[in-house]
Formats: structure tokens, C-alpha cells, sequence
């Protein structure tokens, strides 16, 4: 890749993050768009990245992702009370991560303190045409 192959590259990505704005969730819970970008050596294949704040007591409506998304999530800070599919619910502290298989459903993610604030940071690697990330699940 050349440098200015490079260069447009970044500054489209920059330019579709800064273009996205922060999404907040009446439960208390703000996921805001970090980085996206196509993967070079995977074809087809994007990162995307994006912070979920929660309130304190917030969470997220339970949700499943695009279907090509493999997800790594890092609790940055606080403590987040997770459980994907089946799985247990499982409270993560900050510096712990889990994933999510493509075509999970993550029916608990939420800040397991109702008195202080926690931050997740999200990796999705999903295909480059996933545009909506995230679906409520009823």
C-alpha cells in the first residue's frame, strides 16, 4: 500500500468515526463510536471499535450483533455484569475481557454498581457491508 493509498484510508476512517455520533440508551448506557477501519490482508473484513459508558445502575438492552461480528470486549473501568446466550452471568472488573461468538446474543450487559460509573471498550471484526452492529433482541 502506498502512502497516499494509506493516508486516504485514515482519513476516511477518521472521518466516518468523527461522523458518527455518540448513541445513548434511556437505561444509562452511551456507546460512542472509536475507530473503524478495513483490514488490509482480510478481504472483506473491517475493526470497528466503539465505548459503551454505563451510569451507574445503567445497562444495555439485551441485543445480538451483525452475524459476521466477532467481538472482544475490555472493561476499562468499573465492573460489568455480562452473559452471552446460555452462558452464566458473570461480573468482569476492569483490565478483564470476554468475547462474543458471531451470532451471539448478549442478554445482559450492564454496570454491576449501582453507585459508580464503568466504561467497556468494544472490538468488533465484522464484515466491511455490517453496517448496523447491534439489533435489540424482544
Amino acid at each position: 500500500m502506498n502512502i497516499r493509498t494509506a493516508l486516504g484510508t485514515a482519513c476516511a476512517a477518521f472521518a466516518l468515526t468523527v461522523a458518527m455520533p455518540a448513541i445513548a440508551h434511556a437505561d444509562g448506557a452511551t456507546v460512542t463510536p472509536n475507530f473503524t477501519h478495513a483490514i488490509p490482508n482480510i478481504p472483506g473484513k473491517s475493526l470497528t471499535a466503539v465505548v459503551v459508558d454505563y451510569a451507574p445502575g445503567g445497562a444495555s438492552p439485551a441485543h445480538e450483533h451483525a452475524k459476521s461480528a466477532f467481538i472482544y470486549a475490555y472493561v476499562v473501568s468499573g465492573a460489568i455484569e455480562s452473559q452471552v446466550n446460555d452462558g452464566p452471568k458473570r461480573v468482569y472488573h476492569a483490565g478483564e475481557s470476554f468475547f462474543e461468538e458471531p451470532g451471539a446474543i448478549h442478554r445482559v450487559s450492564r454496570n454491576a454498581s449501582k453507585t459508580q460509573p464503568a466504561k467497556l471498550l468494544a472490538v468488533f471484526v465484522v464484515d466491511t457491508d455490517d453496517k448496523t452492529l447491534t439489533t435489540p433482541v424482544k
